[in-house]
């Protein structure tokens, strides 16, 4: 069975983002919530600064959505690659 890649990229997408966005949200409400994970996505994502306001959850749901489509993208097309017919 093949998976769909388009739809396989925009669920990570949604997934990986809506992460992001809860945890930035939650961090803005309890300071030490997800702290280590918001730092480690800091590190990656250039001008993410987590615990700077809403615009920075915004900036990093961003980021977070489109990591997630290209991540989706490349899982459903290795997927389909090595499950061949």
């Amino acid at each position: 069975m093949r998976l769909n890649t388009p739809a396989m990229a925009i669920a990570f997408g949604i997934f990986w983002g809506g992460c992001l966005l809860l945890t930035g949200l939650a961090n803005m409400i309890w300071p030490s919530y997800g702290q280590t994970l918001l730092q480690v996505c800091a590190s990656i994502y250039p001008g993410y600064h987590p615990g700077t306001g809403l615009a920075s959850v915004v900036i990093g749901t961003i980021y977070a959505l489109v990591d997630g489509v290209i991540g989706g993208a490349i899982f459903g097309w290795l997927y389909n690659r090595f499950v061949g017919e």
